[in-house]
């Protein structure tokens, strides 16, 4: 591969962005998205997301566009867009069939279209090389060619970042295989992997996210029956934890952009194919049930309806995505349950929580006191970093601090205030 080989990442959230300030450290690399404000930000060095730092934003040789035109002169396009569920649980592919709709308009003989975006197995080549090929009115696999390497971020973690990681990559022929592979082989330390085809790498990015939803499915029905029993799920799971090959998943609210939402691909998949999914799909009914089961244990441990401090909104601990969080589910349920609810973020952006849910975020931590309950919801450092003192302060006498996250496990907490966690 020619470090001379033009190159355009569609999608600069957190998988495209990364994506494409690894790839412009070897390659001319243009990054196209269709929000102008986020084209914007990332201009000045600040990306939102907390992937990139600003000396790193700011030092990079990645362009940025918001102009369709402007990324035209690209010989390989690798989409990165979002691939969420509808309403029902359905793929919703809208955003990946705009980005062919877009491309397909520029594209030129000998030009690759590689996806990241994950998908259900079949995707890149029935969907997108069609919707491509009327696009642009020239054949798929003749005069343009497919590949698929699958996204690997994991928001907010900077060990197993883009270019350290083993990716995978897969082409419609031998030969784009190879280009793939170097192209790849350049970005990360990790390594490349050749998938078989096509398919298999869609079906392996699926797999990985279904894995460990029902792991933590798993693990979330025992807490459910260690409630019953009236002992916590994260002292069995430490005791359990001594063997050497126990699995260390954890209970807790299931979200976000990926683990939350990729089984219901894998899933759909399979009942079109005549299969019904029933671990994958049972996994998920009781991984989206565990807000309300929460609510319910909090409730039950309260006197009454009362004034709930609610700590932490987005979907992960020191990440700022608010996309498919499930403590959502969380504030439903105590507010069906009678209970006001006040939450507090460190690092959600309040104008996002305001447009998403509805929800104004309590500013700081400093004034608020006398409430009848505090729940540790998300594992950010801020709440780590809070003592016996500071929980005591916010809880009334006789108020209860709920622990979701086993945030606070082992600190001495006042006698006066109650202590529940999962």
């Amino acid at each position: 591969m020619s470090s001379t080989v033009p190159i355009a990442v569609i999608g600069l959230g957190y998988v495209g962005l990364p994506l494409a300030v690894a790839l412009a450290r070897h390659f001319p690399t243009i990054g196209y998205d269709v929000d102008r404000s986020r084209i914007g930000e990332l201009k000045t060095g600040h990306d939102r997301t907390g992937e990139i730092d600003a000396p790193t934003m700011s030092d990079s040789a990645l362009s940025l566009t918001v102009d369709a035109a402007e990324i035209a002169n690209a010989e390989i396009y690798i989409v990165t867009v979002p691939t969420p569920v509808d309403d029902e649980n359905q793929p919703d592919l809208r955003l990946v069939e705009a980005a062919c709709a877009a491309i397909g308009a520029m594209l030129k003989t000998g030009d690759i279209v590689v996806f990241e975006s994950t998908v259900y197995p079949g995707v890149t080549e029935d969907i997108c090389g069609p919707a491509l090929a009327v696009a642009s009115g020239l054949e798929c696999g003749r005069d343009f060619f497919l590949g698929y390497s699958p996204e690997r971020i994991n928001p907010g973690d900077r060990e197993h970042t883009v270019d350290k990681i083993t990716k995978v990559v897969a082409g419609q022929t031998p030969e784009v295989l190879d280009r793939l592979a170097d192209l790849y082989g350049k970005v990360t330390s990790g390594g490349v992997h050749r998938a078989a085809d096509i398919k298999t790498a869609e079906a392996a990015k699926v797999i990985e996210n279904a894995q460990r939803d029902i792991n933590i499915a798993f693990v979330n029905e025992v807490a459910a029956i260690c409630q019953k029993l009236k002992i916590s799920v994260h002292d069995v799971l430490e005791a359990a934890g001594t063997k050497w090959n126990f699995l260390p998943f954890t209970p807790g609210l299931v979200g976000g952009h990926c683990i939350g939402v990729d089984p219901f691909y894998l899933a759909y998949q399979a009942q079109k194919l005549g299969h019904d999914p029933q671990i994958i799909l049972s996994g998920r009914r009781l991984n989206d049930a565990m807000g309300d089961f929460i609510a319910g244990c909090i409730d039950e441990n309260m006197s009454g309806p009362g004034r709930v401090l609610l700590l932490g909104l987005t979907f992960k601990e020191n990440v700022p995505d608010l996309r498919n969080t499930k403590v959502i589910d969380v504030i439903g349920g105590l507010r069906d349950r009678g209970h006001e609810v006040l939450v507090h973020d460190p690092v959600a952006d309040s104008g996002e929580a305001e447009r998403f849910y509805g929800i104004p975020l309590v500013s700081s931590l400093a004034d608020q006191t006398d409430f009848d309950a505090v729940v540790g919801a998300v594992r950010h450092d801020e709440y780590l970093a809070l003592d016996d003192t500071d929980l005591g302060n916010m809880v009334r006498i006789g108020g209860l601090i709920a622990d979701i996250k086993g945030l606070w496990r082992g600190m001495t907490l006042p006698e006066d205030r109650h202590y529940w966690q999962l």
